[in-house]
């Protein structure tokens, strides 16, 4: 089965290199002469892909070979479409995947030792809070919302970090909870970090951390009138939002009607919604499209852009990259070692639903818009370190998972050939 499993991994991953080869092929002749560089691109894009995937396989055989595959697909989609707005974005893009993809080996690597984390529960609780709080006072603000750090020429967002530590401080809570205040400190540090995210009007980020936090509560308690209570509080919050912050309004106002205020704040949502319409089902092919019409076309609003040059269909299935994603990601909680693993890696795949959902409902017009990124897609540092680093939990999770995982099924591949030796057994005693 293992042989088997390898040898369809290996497939998807000769599709995902001839994809991006191909795509920076064609952006390579794109100006009517020739760009070595977007060779050089897709080459160290696909050198990268597979010194991933043979590094892991060296590390155990048990390695989710599917995550890491369909996570580097979609970052190379990303970078695909960010090449094609902007070379020197790309790059930088490219050199924070390298740093993101040392960061995902380390998590890999640290999740082979999962007390190392309930040791520094303390440390990521004062850090997270203490980070969030430096931001209300020195935090650059983009987007209407206070929450970039900026040094010298480098900047970066705290809450992308901060959501990784809100999984392993949740799940070291909750692993353990006979009583009220088992939980308690878990659901305070929430309820501090989503408030002081409002305080920054990182409304986006607030979002994610409380709908990850109540479906993690969810699943390890099973209070359902304690999650109702947190639930209602959270629509509470976010009814008060709109009441104290003008931009919430603006965006609501927005989401209703974007073509009222199209000169001016609904611009972004039209313009969206006209690049999709424009792609129709197939694309207007790579380069043929008009994405720097629309604003933040390379973060917020990159699945438009997306939509416009390869197709509907093409954008139906990166989302369908990410439910497969997250289905593997369900499976490698379900078949966590212990409790606590298993709440880490349940964690990790309810962020990236939550965000893609978030993101993509948002530029489709589903719900109103909030601004954050698209998992493995989006352009930004903080972002994709963030997510390469959930996908590094969830294959350290994978990899303990791994010896237990095929034990089973040998033992029901076992148990199968049993069946049948029986069901032979009677039919030959049956005949005369």
């Amino acid at each position: 089965m293992n042989r088997v499993r390898h040898m369809s991994a290996l497939g998807l991953l000769f599709i995902v290199m001839l994809f991006e080869v191909m795509a920076f092929s064609l952006l390579s002749l794109r100006d009517e002469s020739f760009d070595p560089w977007a060779l050089l691109f897709a080459l160290a894009l696909v050198i990268l892909l597979l010194f991933q995937y043979v590094f892991l396989l060296w590390i155990s055989r048990y390695a989710d070979r599917f995550l890491l595959v369909i996570a580097n697909l979609l970052a190379g989609i990303g970078m695909i479409v960010q090449y094609r707005l902007s070379p020197e974005t790309a790059f930088r893009q490219l050199v924070l995947y390298a740093i993101g993809l040392v960061a995902m080996l380390i998590c890999v690597g640290l999740m082979h030792r999962p007390s190392f984390f309930r040791r520094l529960n303390w440390v990521m609780i004062i850090g997270s809070l203490a980070i969030l709080g430096v931001l209300l006072i020195v935090g650059e603000e983009q987007g209407g919302a206070k929450n970039w750090i900026k040094i010298g020429s480098f900047s970066f967002q705290p809450s992308e970090f901060v959501k990784v530590a809100l999984v392993f401080i949740s799940a070291n809570y909750l692993t353990d909870q006979k009583r009220l205040l088992d939980w308690l400190p878990s659901a305070l540090f929430a309820i501090l970090v989503c408030a002081l995210l409002v305080a920054e009007r990182d409304l986006g980020a607030a979002l994610l951390v409380a709908g990850t936090y109540l479906i993690l509560f969810y699943s390890a308690t099973g209070h359902i009138k304690t999650t109702l209570i947190g639930l209602g509080a959270g629509c509470l919050g976010a009814v008060a939002s709109y009441f104290v912050f003008d931009h919430v309004r603006a965006r609501i106002a927005i989401w209703q009607n974007p073509w009222a205020t199209y000169e001016t704040s609904g611009y972004q949502v039209a313009q969206g919604l006209m690049a999709i319409a424009s792609g129709g089902m197939w694309g207007l092919g790579l380069t043929q499209g008009s994405p720097k019409t629309i604003p933040a076309y390379n973060t917020d609003y990159i699945f438009a852009v997306i939509c416009e040059e390869f197709g509907i269909i093409f954008g139906i299935a990166v989302i369908a990259l990410y439910l497969v994603f997250i289905i593997r990601g369900a499976l490698v909680a379900l078949y966590a070692r212990d409790r606590y693993l298993m709440l880490v890696a349940f964690g990790c795949t309810v962020l990236i639903t939550l965000q893609s959902f978030i993101i993509i409902g948002g530029v489709i017009k589903l719900i109103p818009l909030t601004g954050i990124t698209m998992p493995f897609v989006s352009h930004g540092g903080s972002s994709m370190i963030a997510s390469m680093m959930l996908l590094g939990i969830l294959g350290g999770v994978a990899i303990r998972n791994g010896d237990m995982l095929e034990d089973a099924m040998d033992e029901a591949l076992e148990e199968d050939r049993l069946m049948r030796l029986e069901k032979e057994d009677a039919h030959a005693g049956q005949q005369p």
